[in-house]
């Protein structure tokens, strides 16, 4: 028994542990259907992957299902989408492939949480530059166990491979900061250019090295050789995207938006929504508030750490109003928030130790830290309207693989997703205007929306149950 548990408490071993209990936390519900939160955004993404799985792989086409002018303005009939470089759907099509027998949203998850797994692991290597093994492995422990983390990190979304991305750049910065290295240097910008390219905002992950690089050779020799070679990989694929992508208006959607377009920021509620309600009780869950507070004066000399965290605060104070109106762009700032986290942590821990029983009060914190983040994030998992599958399933069943649906959501495309046909999220237009543009089939799940039944009256029924309805807009009602 002894023997055993020394070898339970090696550093590896624990690490070991840890990353597969965090494997398995994120197998909760993991063959739901695609209609959890952010539903939307999901199927946008894994509508890309899809559709290259069944059409080819075309990097700098990447389409999906949605053709209406809801996301840029402008009428889509190829159904461009110019968003981040689609290297998450180019490996959402490669991890279908290598595991055939799970479903195409199923591979999107292990994707996703195999993309956590390395930033945790890094994470960790980064931790152990500046802390005891104890804080590096207790960093990937809440990095992994956090609840808002939890569902975020198993999403269709790129955000996890972004991460994984930045984070694995920056311990490669920290490498070439040791050893000075040229080779460390190249595969750091590398690095942080596919993260760009997948999460344009991972151009704020970039504060160490600026100031480093600031640091070492003063303003007036700043621009040298080194800086030009991580300026020049760093940000010349971003730059060629975007001149790219500009040739096809129609595929990008409104942007500018997220910046501060309700001027929200600085503004009472944004303080209220990022610092209370998201950092605070979501991410931190009220009581994590308390190391994390302690975790920042206690690192206020740690030039890394310190810059890591302004980092995410230029992030949320720049994009404003996509931070909060939408919870999970805040998984960027996860890294930052876990690393200072930990250490105030086992700075508690140190202060209580000679206490009878004081570990106690870091464990009771940890406690409610994860359950008051848990008893939010419980809700993201439910699906609220099942019935959106079994509409889904026949329309693909009914209608012809090129048929173009009016699937009515509101203008949300999961619905759109579940037909797997191209078309519209929302009625944008009058109905023979959107015929006139190619619609064919309109389906629907709520039967009392006026509008469902005046096209029930207008238009041939190809099926109705008592959950949704399917109509044939080339044919009219006899």
């Amino acid at each position: 028994m002894r023997k055993m548990i020394n070898f339970l408490i090696k550093e590896k071993v624990l690490l070991v542990l840890i990353l597969l209990m965090g494997f398995a936390a994120r197998l909760y519900k993991f063959n739901s259907p695609l209609l959890d939160w952010h539903s939307f955004r999901q199927a946008d993404t894994a509508a890309v992957g899809r559709l290259y799985l069944e059409n080819g792989i075309n990097l700098f086409l990447p389409k999906y299902y949605d053709i209406s002018m809801v996301q840029s303005g402008l009428f889509n009939p190829m159904g461009y989408r110019f968003v981040e470089f689609p290297l998450y759907s180019l490996f959402h099509v490669y991890f279908a492939r290598i595991f055939p027998w799970i479903t195409f949203e199923e591979a999107g998850r292990l994707l996703s949480i195999s993309c956590t797994l390395i930033s945790a692991f890094f994470l960790y290597k980064i931790a152990k530059i500046f802390f005891s093994k104890y804080v590096a492995l207790f960093s990937v422990f809440l990095y992994l166990f956090l609840p808002f983390n939890i569902y975020f990190t198993r999403v269709i979304l790129p955000e996890p491979l972004a991460v994984m991305l930045g984070v694995t750049g920056l311990w490669f910065f920290l490498k070439y900061e040791k050893n000075h290295n040229l080779k460390n240097l190249i595969i750091y910008s590398t690095l942080m250019s596919l993260a760009i390219l997948v999460k344009p905002y991972m151009v704020f992950y970039n504060f160490y090295p600026i100031y480093f690089f600031w640091k070492k050779y003063g303003l007036k020799k700043f621009i040298n050789k080194n800086t030009v070679i991580v300026f020049l990989i760093t940000f010349t694929p971003f730059i060629l995207w975007r001149f790219w992508i500009s040739k096809h208006p129609e595929g990008i959607p409104f942007w500018k938006w997220t910046l501060n377009g309700d001027g929200v920021r600085f503004k009472p509620a944004f303080w209220y929504w990022i610092f209370g309600e998201r950092i605070g009780k979501l991410i931190l869950g009220v009581w994590g508030v308390i190391p994390f507070s302690i975790g920042i004066i206690l690192n206020r000399k740690n030039k890394f750490l310190i810059s890591f965290l302004l980092g995410s605060l230029a992030y949320l104070f720049v994009f404003a109003t996509a931070n909060v109106r939408h919870d999970y762009y805040q998984t960027l700032i996860i890294p930052s928030i876990v690393l200072v986290l930990a250490s105030g942590f086992f700075k508690i821990l140190d202060d209580y130790k000679k206490e009878k029983y004081g570990f106690f009060f870091p464990v009771i914190i940890l406690f409610l830290t994860i359950l008051i983040s848990a008893f939010q994030v419980k809700e993201y998992y439910k699906i609220n309207h099942p019935e959106i599958v079994a509409a889904g399933s026949a329309v693909d069943k009914l209608t012809p693989k090129d048929a173009l649906v009016i699937a009515s959501y509101n203008g949300d495309t999961a619905f759109l997703y579940q037909t797997k046909r191209k078309g519209w999220p929302v009625v944008e237009l009058p109905i023979n205007e959107l015929v006139q543009r190619g619609a064919s089939f309109f389906v629907s799940i709520d039967l009392n929306d006026p509008q469902t039944k005046e096209f029930m009256k207008e238009f041939k029924i190809v099926e109705k149950t008592d959950k949704f309805v399917i109509l044939d807009l080339k044919q009219k009602q006899i």
